[in-house]
């Protein structure tokens, strides 16, 4: 792996995740010649975002209660985070997850399941919806990650696709719901950014975990996904489900 690739995605991990809430994330990378690994965590400030743990079940990821009795409003905490297609994963930090899922099982692409999916309606910090997909078949651009965002001029809905080729071993793109933390929350700008990944779901998970703002950290889930294999999953929760 070129050294300069290796050094910039260890400077974006450095300087992103070590940002005090760069809250919801994304990242997909190569795991070795033969898998993948997709991380995805979520962080909160509010009691009722923090009232959450990942579930793996039935080849889902998905957000639980740790608290059913404390929920406060369960429609954009309570969520698919990852399922699985015929040829591949959808990830993302909603409700788009099945979305996707269930448009791309219909025949519609990756963008066109998402056309009618807006932010989220959570004012005054207007949240990102960002979404991946892993297309274990696809020969050329194997990796689309997604950011739906308010936009700058009202409360319409820019939608931005990035589609990628393979990457070599270690290698993964990411994307988070903010920049830093804030007071409205400033969205994530730009580009998604070149992410380190390992061989390992629970050296991966373990590394991303210990990257994230120990106050505000929830739940963090790395995945290696194999074409011919089932999924190996690593979970950490920081409240017990």
């Amino acid at each position: 792996m070129s050294t300069d690739v290796t050094s910039l995605a260890a400077h974006n991990f450095q300087a992103h995740l070590s940002k005090t809430y760069p809250g919801r994330g994304i990242v997909i990378g190569r795991a070795d010649a033969e898998s993948w690994i997709i991380v995805y965590w979520i962080m909160g400030r509010s009691a009722n975002s923090r009232n959450r743990v990942f579930v793996w079940e039935d080849q889902q990821l998905r957000t639980q209660a740790a608290d059913p009795s404390k929920v406060e409003d369960p429609s954009l905490i309570i969520y698919h985070a990852v399922r699985p297609l015929s040829s591949g994963w959808v990830v993302s930090n909603g409700t788009q997850t099945d979305t996707v899922v269930e448009g791309m099982s219909r025949g519609l692409s990756f963008e066109q399941s998402l056309i009618s999916e807006r932010h989220e309606p959570d004012a005054p910090n207007f949240t990102p919806r960002i979404t991946g997909l892993l297309d274990l078949d696809a020969a050329h651009q194997p990796v689309c990650l997604s950011q739906i965002r308010r936009s700058a001029w009202g409360d319409q809905s820019e939608h931005c696709y990035y589609h990628y080729p393979d990457f070599p071993a270690g290698v993964g793109v990411g994307i988070s719901t903010y920049e830093d933390d804030g007071d409205p929350l400033p969205s994530f700008s730009g580009a998604p950014l070149l992410l380190p990944v390992t061989e390992s779901p629970e050296a991966t998970a373990q590394r991303y975990w210990e990257a994230l703002n120990p106050e505000n950290r929830i739940s963090l889930a790395a995945l290696r996904l194999h074409p011919l294999k089932p999924p190996e999953v690593s979970l950490l929760n920081r409240f017990p489900g």
